[in-house]
Parts: structure tokens; C-alpha cells; sequence
């Protein structure tokens, strides 16, 4: 079962659930939003990027940062997905994040995009 993120119900009154494509983008964003020491049974689990909100952009950060979120992503998501590629770059306030992947089971690839920081507009 490929439960909705966020969690929510259908119109039937069920749990929501999301194709395999949308399923996969949602751990995804799980993985990216999580800070590791969150989740008390998993306290690896995530790659802290919100925590990057008071730090200083820089291209030493996002060279950093796409390390920890390749790595995160290949930790926890392994036997659902190859990742191609992640791309950070660092424009003014804000982190953006590309992640290029292969769904294992359909050979299918997907590339997502990710923004964090900037001013609220």
C-alpha cells in the first residue's frame, strides 16, 4: 500500500494512497525534510536540510549537502529506486535541489525538483 504524504483520507473515507511514481517522490521529500535524531526507532533516518535555513549559502554547502542526500537516498531507498544524479546549487537564499532516478520496478526515469530557503513570497 502506497500511502499519501501527507497523510490524509480519500473521498471513501480510507487512507489516501498515491501511485508508485507520486508514492516514491513523497519518501522522497520525507527523506529531504527529516532531520536525522527525529524519528526516535530510526535515528539515521533523513539528510537535514531544513537545518540549512540559518546556515550560509555557499557552493562548499550544496557540494556538501548533495553528498549527504545521495547517500540518504541510497540508504533508505535502494530497493525502490538507482538515483542518476543529485544536483544542489546555491542561488542567493536558496537551496535547489535535483534529483534524477530509475524506478527499479518499471525502469522509468524521474527527475524532481526541490526548493528550500528564499523569502516568502
Amino acid at each position: 500500500m502506497n500511502v499519501k504524504y501527507p497523510y490524509g483520507f480519500d473521498s471513501s473515507g480510507h487512507t489516501a494512497q498515491a501511485d508508485l511514481p507520486g508514492h516514491i517522490r513523497d519518501m522522497i521529500e520525507q527523506i529531504l525534510l527529516t532531520s536525522p535524531g527525529e524519528r526516535v526507532n530510526r535515528p539515521t533516518f533523513g539528510c537535514g536540510v531544513t537545518q540549512l535555513v540559518f546556515a550560509p549559502n555557499s557552493d562548499a554547502l550544496a557540494a556538501t549537502q548533495q553528498q549527504v542526500i545521495q547517500g540518504s537516498l541510497q540508504q533508505w531507498l535502494s530497493d525502490l529506486i538507482r538515483v542518476n544524479a543529485v544536483n544542489v546549487a546555491a542561488q542567493d537564499s536558496t537551496l535547489l535541489i535535483t534529483i534524477t532516478y530509475t524506478i527499479i520496478q518499471s525502469q522509468q526515469q524521474q527527475t524532481q525538483q526541490f526548493v528550500y530557503g528564499g523569502a516568502a513570497a
